[in-house]
């Protein structure tokens, strides 16, 4: 109990994190660690569901915009970040709140990450060769034979994360999520940590949700957003735009290949809302897992909520 208290808000995307954050941050004198893979990039705005510096209504908040869209930014990176972000907020006396629905950013800050080697130019160079005469599915099932956790976790579509897996497991000869477990096993977060998590108890509110957040996305300019990220020379210079970690973020990726020609508008946007579904479904599966944690409905439960962080600071 001497660790420094923090509160953890998790969630799908979509399911209220925000407005509840902003909400805790205000009356708790707390400011705001975002925990979101795609809020770290610059110009990603309207296609994150970045709050706005009207909705963050004078709350601080961190990790937001610290990469421009051409740039990688690692789960590691991350982690070094928000400790140093969350040892100024307590410094200061304020309560760090970590908000967000990326696990493993969450995992890496809370957990540690395991012991990983470092990538391999050659070891690389070889797994894209074999990629681009057998196709990633085929390299998928070979990873999946390795490590059925994680053929199970990585879609097979997911190049960047099945070339990793396969790099570790030729240069350690173990599965990248032993590896991840062991790393977990031997670390203990240097904080005293409340788990959150919101999410409606019926999966099609959040549906609804979702794709009601996407149209009004689409009606503040998400297009024209897309548009004028495909236009910055420095995005222009990228040989394969489409593996920038950026780009691949949801709805981005499926707006690229709209602007490229594949399909009609409507096509589009029906991908983009289902995109963003199976993408609530994965940090379903993660949220699962969080068995330390409180779950509440953000709508059905708002007394019940607030009162778990008013327990927590006692």
């Amino acid at each position: 109990m001497t660790r420094p208290r923090i509160v953890a808000l998790m969630g799908p995307t979509a399911s209220g994190k925000t407005a509840t954050s902003i909400k805790w941050a205000k009356a708790h004198d707390g400011e705001i660690v975002s925990v979101d893979s795609a809020l770290v990039y610059r110009h990603l705005d309207i296609g994150s569901a970045k709050p706005s510096m009207e909705e963050r209504d004078g709350v601080p908040h961190h990790l937001i915009d610290v990469r421009d869209p051409w740039q990688t930014y690692s789960a590691a990176e991350f982690a070094n970040d928000a400790h140093a972000a969350i040892a100024d907020i307590l410094a200061r006396g304020k309560l760090p709140i970590l908000v967000g629905g990326t696990g493993l950013y969450f995992q890496a800050l809370l957990e540690g990450l395991a012991d990983m080697p470092d990538a391999n130019a050659e070891v690389r160079e070889r797994i894209n060769a074999r990629a681009a005469s057998e196709g990633w599915a085929a390299l998928h099932a070979e990873m999946a034979g390795n490590d059925p956790e994680a053929g199970e976790r990585i879609k097979p579509n997911d190049a960047q994360r099945i070339q990793r897996a396969l790099e570790v497991f030729e240069l350690t000869g173990k599965p990248i999520s032993l590896l991840h477990r062991e790393g977990r096993q031997r670390r203990n977060s240097p904080y005293h940590v409340l788990k959150v998590i919101v999410a409606p108890k019926e999966r099609a509110v959040l549906h609804e949700r979702i794709a009601r957040r996407f149209d009004i996305m689409l009606e503040d300019g998400f297009l024209d957003e897309v548009r004028k990220l495909r236009n910055m020379p420095e995005m222009q210079a990228v040989a394969k735009p489409l593996d920038l970690p950026a780009v691949r973020a949801v709805g981005y990726r499926q707006a690229w290949n709209y602007l490229d020609g594949e399909g009609g508008e409507k096509d589009f946007r029906e991908k983009g809302i289902a995109a963003t579904r199976q993408l609530a479904k994965r940090q379903w599966t993660w949220l699962r897992g969080e068995l330390d944690a409180l779950w509440f409905d953000p709508q059905l439960n708002v007394a019940e909520l607030d009162e778990s962080v008013k327990r927590f600071l006692g």
